[in-house]
């Protein structure tokens, strides 16, 4: 073997070696909850229950985790970038999604992709700005290194703390992280998002029973069988929560889109990105159970290039966030508000629902 052959094994092993130790070492620290576990609360100021009888003002919005507004794209969904926005541009993103969900129209907010300490948001703790009343936050994404999906090691994704925020002008006694099927096997998994059901448990003024609210950020780059898992367990956990007599709320990213949505958007870049489908069947098997959204405007936008509403061909809509709730439940109104994807790759979806 030759001078050059040896030098060029050397550097062969030392990057195997390099890799071996990093996998290792994401493997020892790897994030791997119990199936259930109890939160703290972030904020403990509301106090009071909610009134019998109530109408309730829900609002859900996955955020995006301020980075992916209106002029980003994202390498997983056939753009260019992993980090699209400059810190600048994070905190103005973050100030335009504090304005919405600070509204006291809104009694109860559930946000997806709330960051805490991630180096794509410059360590920014989201949840500072973004919680009041009572409110809990519940990690689905936590990793101290994510490489890059197209290019690894190069221009890696970096630490990641993200996360579930519920926030409610309401007393939540208490709420817990219930672990959802993770459709990975490693080493794929100790880099992926651990999903989960961020699960509130509000008190109901002079009854035993309470208001179950469910925030919920299904899996987006499996094949499908992660999502169908999910959504299976999540079907059964609202179904076991209103047979014991609560009303019950689930919403959020269900990256899935709803009943009927495919026809006035249809998936036109399968190719880049294609959503799950949510079917009546998987409903609990109750009567009365209902999916409630709104197909006025889109709630999510592909993230293949900065959006450009101009540009038919290549901008494409979904209808994948919105709500499930329980047969003791009178729908008020549902509307998406077509923020034009300024500060989030989602629209946010507001609910008004009476307790029956």
């Amino acid at each position: 073997m030759n001078k050059f052959s040896k030098s060029l094994l050397i550097v062969v092993l030392v990057i195997l070696l390099g890799l071996a130790g990093l996998i290792g070492w994401l493997t020892l620290v790897e994030y791997n909850p119990d199936p259930v576990v109890a939160l703290e609360p972030i904020t403990r100021e509301a106090t009071a229950p909610l009134p019998a009888g109530a109408t309730v003002d829900v609002l859900s919005w996955n955020v995006g985790y301020a980075g992916l507004g209106a002029e980003s794209d994202f390498v997983m969904d056939g753009g260019q970038n992993i980090c699209s926005a400059d810190e600048n541009t994070v905190r103005r993103y973050l100030k335009g999604i504090e304005a919405l969900t600070s509204s006291e129209e809104y009694d109860l907010v559930i946000l997806q992709e709330v960051d805490t300490d991630s180096t794509r948001t410059y360590s920014i703790d989201q949840t500072a700005k973004l919680a009041y009343g009572t409110s809990y936050h519940a990690l689905n994404f936590s990793c101290p290194f994510v490489p890059n999906p197209q290019t690894y090691l190069y221009n890696p994704i970096g630490k990641v703390n993200s996360g579930l925020l519920t926030v409610s002008r309401y007393q939540i006694a208490n709420a817990e992280r219930v672990a959802l099927p993770c459709p990975f096997s490693w080493p794929l998994r100790i880099v992926n998002l651990k999903r989960c059901l961020l699960v509130s448990y509000l008190p109901i003024e002079g009854s035993e029973q309470k208001l179950v609210l469910v925030n919920l950020h299904l899996e987006a780059y499996d094949d499908g069988e992660g999502k169908l898992a999910q959504t299976k367990q999540l079907r059964e956990f609202i179904q076991s929560e209103y047979q014991k007599g609560n009303y019950v709320i689930a919403g959020g990213d269900f990256n899935q889109v709803f009943p009927h949505s495919l026809d006035r958007y249809p998936n036109s870049h399968p190719e880049l990105w294609a959503p799950g489908v949510l079917e009546l069947e998987m409903l609990p098997a109750d009567a009365g159970w209902q999916y409630v959204y709104d197909l006025s405007s889109p709630t999510c936008r592909l993230l293949n290039q900065p959006y450009d509403p101009e540009d038919a061909l290549n901008t494409q809509y979904y209808v994948i966030d919105g709500f499930i709730i329980s047969p003791n439940l009178q729908l008020e109104l549902v509307e998406t508000l077509n923020m034009g994807f300024e500060n989030s790759d989602h629209n946010p979806v507001h609910m008004r629902v009476t307790l029956r």
